[in-house]
C-alpha cells in the first residue's frame, strides 16, 4: 500500500457494493419464499405418491438446504464489504490527518513518504527547529495508516476468496460449511474467553481489520488487556484505559462510604464498657481496603505519567514502559515491561514472592525490572551486541503477605504458576519475527510459581530459569523443569534466611517425618535449588547480611556484588559467561 493509493481509494465504491449484496441478498431471500410456497408447499399438498415422489421430495428437501446455505453465504459477503469499508476508511482518516499536519508545519510528503522542510531561518517557510522531530512523529503516523491499510487490505482479501472459493466449487451450498463460516464471522465480533490457547486468540486477533482491533480496545478494554495472545502494544493500550477506570472505580466507591462513623460506643449505648462501633470497625476495613487498591493503582498511574523518579517511566521514555496486564482480582493485578516483549531479541520476566502488592509494582519493583534492563543491554555492548530486551515484571498472582501463614503452602504458587505458564505462552504467540530468548526468573516465593509454572502441560515457554532467593521450586531435581538442567541458575546469598530455610521436617528431629522425608539438602518447597544434588548452575553473589541479602539480588541496596550483572549476561543470551560459585 502507498500514500496515492490510500489518498485516493474510493470509501463509496466499497459501501455501493455492500449495498448492491444487500439487495441481492434480499432478493434471493425472497427467492426461497416463492420456491417454498410455489414448489415445496405445493407438492406436499399434491398427493403425488410413489418411488419417483419419494425421490423427487428427498432431492427437493436437499435443494431448500442449499439454498438456505447460499442466502448465508451471501449475507457474509454483505458484512465483509462492510468491515473493509470500516477499516479502509479508518487508515484513510489517519493518514489524511497526518498529510495535513505535515503540510500545517511547513512540510512536503513525496509519494515515496520522505518528509522534506526549509531548513532556513530566515525564510518564510521556514519549518522551525523542532522540525525534525515533528516529521519524525509524522512520518510513523504516515507509516502505521499504511500498515492499518495493508493489514485490512489483507484480511478482507482472505474472507472475500473464501467465500469465492466456496462459491465456485460449491462448497458454500453445504449446510455445515454455511454454519461453520457464520460462526468465524460472530467469533471475529467476540472476545475469545480467558484461558483460551494464546495461538487461537493471535489468530483471532490477526482476523479483524485494524478499526476493529481499536474498537475492541475501547470497548472491550477490560479483556483485551489481560488476554494472553494479544499483541503487547495493544494490551498497553487497552490496560492504560481500563487503570484510569480502576482509579475513578475505587474513588467513586470511598466518596460513596458517606463520613466516619464514632469509632467507639458509649457506656450507655453497651449498657456495659466501652466497645468499637461495629458500624465503625465495618466502614474502615471498606476504607482501608480501597485505599489499599487505590494508592496501589495510582502509583502504576504515576509511573506511567512519569511524575516519579525524574520522569523514568514516562510517555516519552526510552525504552517505553508497556502496561500488559492490569486488574483488581483478588490482592490487585499489574504485569510491566521496559521494553516490547513482542520485538525484543531477549525477554525477561520476573516473578516477585513474599509481601509483593500493587503499590510496589509502580514504585521499586518498576525499578527492579528496569535494573534487569539496563544490565542485560550492558552485557549484549560487552559482547558487540545491539541491545534487544524487554523486562517484564510480572505480578499475575496472589503473591503471600506477612500477615498470614500463606508463604508456607503451594496453593498460591500453583495458582500462580498456571497463569504465568500462559502468559508466555502468550509472548511466544505474539512475537514478531524469529522467537525471542526468553528468561523465566523467580524470586522469593515467585521462584515456587516458576517451578509450578513447568509442571504444566507443555512445559514453559522459556529458555532460561533464573532462581532467587528461593525457598524450593517443588521439584528435587534442576532437570524437571524442562529446560535443561545446564539452564537453570540459580542465586542463593549465604546469609539469606529465606534461601536457607529448612525443610519442615529439619526443625522437628523427634517427628516420624524427619526420619522418612528429612535430607540434609531439603528446603522449604523441595530440593534447595542451591545444592549440588539439585544439578542448576550456581551464580556468585555477595553473603549480605539478614536484613538485606534477600531482596538484593538485583540491585535494590547496590549489595549485590556479582548478582545483577550475572542476571543480565544469563538474559542477554550470555550465560555461559556469569561468574560463579559452588553449590552448597
Amino acid at each position: 500500500m502507498d500514500i496515492k493509493t490510500l489518498y485516493d481509494a474510493n470509501i463509496n465504491n466499497i459501501t455501493i457494493a455492500k449495498n448492491a449484496y444487500d439487495k441481492l441478498f434480499s432478493a434471493f431471500g425472497q427467492h426461497i419464499e416463492s420456491w417454498q410456497h410455489d414448489v415445496v408447499d405445493r407438492l406436499g399438498h399434491s398427493e403425488w405418491t410413489g418411488t419417483a415422489a419419494g425421490h423427487a421430495n428427498t432431492r427437493i428437501q436437499s435443494l431448500g438446504t442449499e439454498l438456505q446455505a447460499a442466502k448465508q453465504e451471501l449475507g457474509l459477503v454483505s458484512k465483509v464489504l462492510a468491515d473493509a469499508a470500516e477499516g479502509i476508511a479508518a487508515a484513510q482518516a489517519h493518514l489524511i490527518s497526518a498529510l495535513d499536519d505535515a503540510k500545517n508545519n511547513k512540510m512536503t510528503v513525496a509519494p515515496d513518504g520522505r518528509i522534506t522542510w526549509d531548513k532556513d531561518p530566515n525564510s518564510a517557510n521556514y519549518a522551525g527547529d523542532k522540525a525534525e522531530a515533528t516529521a519524525q512523529e509524522i512520518s510513523k503516523r504516515i507509516t502505521t495508516a499504511l500498515t492499518e491499510a495493508d493489514h485490512t487490505d489483507q484480511t478482507i482479501s482472505a474472507r472475500l476468496g473464501h467465500l469465492a472459493t466456496n462459491a465456485t466449487n460449491g462448497t458454500g451450498l453445504d449446510a455445515a460449511t454455511a454454519k461453520a463460516d457464520q460462526a468465524a464471522a460472530d467469533a471475529l465480533s467476540q472476545v475469545p474467553a480467558a484461558g483460551t490457547d494464546p495461538a487461537s486468540v493471535k489468530k483471532w486477533w490477526n482476523g479483524l481489520t485494524d478499526a476493529q482491533q481499536q474498537h475492541m480496545i475501547q470497548t472491550e478494554h477490560d479483556k483485551i488487556g489481560n488476554l494472553d495472545g494479544i499483541p503487547a502494544a495493544a494490551r498497553n493500550d487497552a490496560n492504560r484505559i481500563t487503570l484510569k477506570n480502576l482509579i475513578q472505580d475505587r474513588q467513586t466507591q470511598l466518596d460513596g462510604l458517606g463520613p466516619e462513623p464514632k469509632k467507639m460506643l458509649s457506656v450507655a449505648e453497651t449498657n456495659g464498657g466501652p466497645v468499637e462501633n461495629p458500624d465503625y470497625t465495618e466502614w474502615k476495613r471498606k476504607r482501608d481496603a480501597l485505599l489499599k487498591n487505590l494508592d496501589g493503582f495510582k502509583s502504576i498511574q504515576d509511573r506511567l505519567d512519569g511524575k516519579v523518579d525524574g520522569g523514568v517511566g514516562g510517555p516519552h521514555s526510552d525504552p517505553p514502559l508497556l502496561l500488559l496486564g492490569i486488574g483488581d482480582q483478588g490482592q490487585g493485578r499489574a504485569i510491566i515491561s521496559w521494553g516490547d516483549p513482542d520485538k525484543a531479541r531477549n525477554v525477561s520476566s520476573l516473578v516477585p514472592g513474599l509481601n509483593s502488592n500493587l503499590a510496589g509494582v509502580g514504585g521499586g519493583d518498576a525499578k527492579t525490572a528496569k535494573r534487569i534492563y539496563d544490565s542485560a543491554v550492558q552485557s549484549a555492548k560487552d559482547n558487540n551486541e545491539t541491545p534487544s530486551v524487554a523486562s517484564v515484571f510480572w505480578l499475575g498472582y496472589d503473591a503471600p503477605q506477612l500477615d498470614g501463614p500463606a508463604v508456607l503452602m503451594k496453593d498460591r504458587a500453583e495458582e500462580g504458576g498456571a497463569a504465568y505458564n500462559q502468559f508466555l505462552a502468550g509472548l511466544r504467540a505474539t512475537h514478531e519475527g524469529a522467537p525471542a530468548h526468553v528468561t523465566a526468573q523467580g524470586h522469593s516465593y515467585g521462584s515456587l510459581v516458576v517451578g509450578q509454572a513447568t509442571q504444566q502441560t507443555g512445559g514453559l515457554a522459556a529458555d532460561d530459569i533464573i532462581l532467587v532467593g528461593s525457598p524450593g521450586v517443588g521439584v528435587d531435581k534442576a532437570s524437571q523443569l524442562g529446560v535443561g538442567a545446564d539452564h537453570v541458575y540459580v542465586g542463593a546469598a549465604k546469609n539469606d534466611p529465606i534461601a536457607s530455610a529448612p525443610a519442615p521436617e529439619m526443625l522437628f528431629p523427634d517427628s516420624a517425618a524427619y526420619e522418612t522425608f528429612a535430607h540434609p539438602n531439603a528446603s522449604w518447597h523441595g530440593t534447595d535449588p542451591a545444592s549440588q544434588s539439585f544439578g542448576a548452575q550456581r551464580f556468585s553473589v555477595a553473603d549480605g547480611t539478614t536484613f538485606d541479602s534477600h531482596d538484593d539480588y538485583f540491585g535494590d541496596h547496590g549489595k549485590g556484588g556479582d548478582s545483577l550483572p550475572n542476571v543480565g549476561k544469563i538474559v542477554s543470551g550470555h550465560g555461559n559467561t556469569i561468574t560463579r560459585e559452588d553449590p552448597r
